[in-house]
């Protein structure tokens, strides 16, 4: 393996149906499909269907009364999410020996899961952290809201990238400027609109690739796999972060991991579309 993603793996509910999902999920399955192999430290309930949502990925799974399982409500005024079930913590000390020689890591909590630990744990890898799992709490029904990351402090000095969306923590300018100023490589996304890359506070707007959206579950975590792949092998944020719009962009045209694209067709399209930032960035 080369290419470790620690967090729970989860099952969400929407109009009945329960499929799998989370972070490590799909940022998994995008490393594959660009010819990495990669593994998942997790934990769930022994039901969990891993043959299925993890076909060919190397998994570790902590036993767990329960598995995380989140509920989407969509309404005119957006999403109402609630968390009906939490599988057990994952400690540091749960890491298989080995895999602390992984070149690329990315923590993936959902659920305040990941110990923050973890982001010490990797002396040699590249590190790119999701925060939006530490950036909620849930009221006695399970409803979700944001709340401040209390554990970035920890995190910050062992992370090469951090990415997180423009709704993340409720969407609270004031969060992200702090932590657009106290990491060194910050990428929020938007959605449709591409992302903007903060290097050292510095933005620059890169503009995605046109998608006709289906299905958006998991984009943010898809374009984070696919742009710390392309950090490692290039060194380039911006091209990267461009590299993991296209990623993310076909990704949203399916339903699930199944439009997450190969590594060719990526490769296809950024030949036919290459991109140059431009020289005064987006402020």
């Amino acid at each position: 393996m080369n290419f470790v993603a620690i967090g729970h793996v989860t099952l969400d509910k929407r109009d009945g149906t329960y499929t799998p999902g989370g972070t490590v999920t799909f940022a998994a399955l995008t490393a594959q499909k660009l010819g990495y192999r990669p593994a998942v430290l997790t934990r769930a309930g022994a039901d969990y269907p891993f043959a299925t949502a993890l076909p060919g990925v190397e998994v570790h799974c902590l036993p767990s009364p329960v598995t995380t399982t989140f509920r989407n409500i969509y309404t005119p005024n957006g999403r109402v999410q609630y968390v009906d079930a939490v599988a057990d913590p994952i400690p540091v000390t749960a890491l298989p020996s080995g895999w602390e020689t992984a070149p690329i890591v990315l923590l993936g909590a959902v659920a305040r899961e990941v110990d923050p630990a973890f982001a010490r744990a990797f002396p040699h890898a590249l590190l790119g952290v999701v925060p939006q799992g530490w950036g909620r709490r849930w009221d006695a029904t399970g409803r979700v809201f944001p709340t401040p990351w209390e554990e970035a402090d920890r995190v910050r000095p062992y992370t090469h990238l951090l990415v997180f969306s423009e709704e993340d923590f409720g969407g609270d300018p004031d969060v992200h400027r702090q932590l657009i100023r106290s990491f060194p490589l910050v990428v929020v996304t938007l959605s449709e609109r591409g992302c903007v890359v903060y290097q050292e506070g510095q933005p620059t707007h890169v503009p995605p690739r046109p998608a006709q959206e289906v299905d958006p579950t998991g984009a943010g975590d898809v374009f984070t796999a696919a742009m710390l792949i392309r950090l490692y092998e290039t060194g380039d944020p911006l091209q990267a972060a461009y590299f993991a719009n296209v990623v993310a962009s076909f990704a949203v045209e399916d339903v699930g991991p199944r439009g997450i694209p190969t590594r060719e067709q990526v490769m296809a399209y950024l030949t036919k579309h290459p991109w140059s930032p431009e020289e005064v960035p987006v402020r």
